[in-house]
């Protein structure tokens, strides 16, 4: 087994001492950083994504599975700074205003940055021109909204409208989710996707967004 196989195994196991361990150990050996982030990281989460939708996995193990690629990625982040290398795309994430809530949004982006995204979390009770500002200053190719109530789930109608009234945001895809959401919600405010939980959100955001050219 190599060492990227271990690190692979340590994520999906949840195992972050292992992961933050194995990752230190690889890149002291002097493995690419890229390499163990596109070859190891991302097919981890991938499978924890996997898994989650086949049933093998609950919200827990996906949880403690991305807390592992956190561990592993701390060490890897600097490093792909400084070798500039690219995200697959930039996400720029929050949860709408009036809702508190961010489990559910702290688990997708998590799921997001193990898919190789750069995530830009903005919070919780965030108003539509933060959404729209954060965008147009990251160049991000998606926003992707939460919402856990009823009430405040109203509220992403707004800063789709906010997106596509700014010049600078108007290309940017909207992806939601939570809890009172569905397919057809998303269609009637022109969202661009809907993920119904976290594995089908960085799905989404990979179809959403096309890949950085090299």
């Amino acid at each position: 087994m190599t060492i990227q196989d271990e690190i692979f195994a340590a994520v999906v196991a949840g195992d972050s001492p292992a992961a933050d361990r194995l990752v230190a150990q690889a890149l002291a050996a002097g493995a690419d950083p890229e390499a163990l982030l596109q070859a190891a990281l991302v097919p981890a989460m991938t499978e924890v994504g996997a898994r989650f939708q086949a049933g093998e996995y609950f919200v827990s193990e996906m949880l403690v599975s991305a807390q592992a690629m956190k561990a592993g990625l701390k060490h890897l982040r600097p490093l792909l700074v400084s070798t500039a290398a690219k995200p697959i795309g930039t996400v720029v994430i929050g949860t709408v205003k009036g809702d508190l809530h961010d489990v559910g949004k702290n688990l997708v982006g998590m799921m997001l940055e193990g898919a190789g995204f750069k995530v830009i979390d903005l919070g919780v009770d965030v108003p539509p021109q933060r959404f729209v500002g954060a965008a147009a200053e990251s160049g991000a190719g998606l926003v992707a909204l939460s919402a856990l109530l009823t009430t405040t789930m109203l509220n992403m109608k707004a800063v789709v409208d906010a997106l596509k009234a700014n010049a600078a945001t108007q290309g940017v895809k909207v992806l939601i989710g939570g809890a009172p959401l569905s397919q057809d919600y998303a269609d009637k405010i022109k969202a661009d996707g809907f993920a119904p939980d976290a594995a089908a959100a960085a799905e989404s955001a990979r179809a959403l967004i096309a890949p950085v050219p090299a």
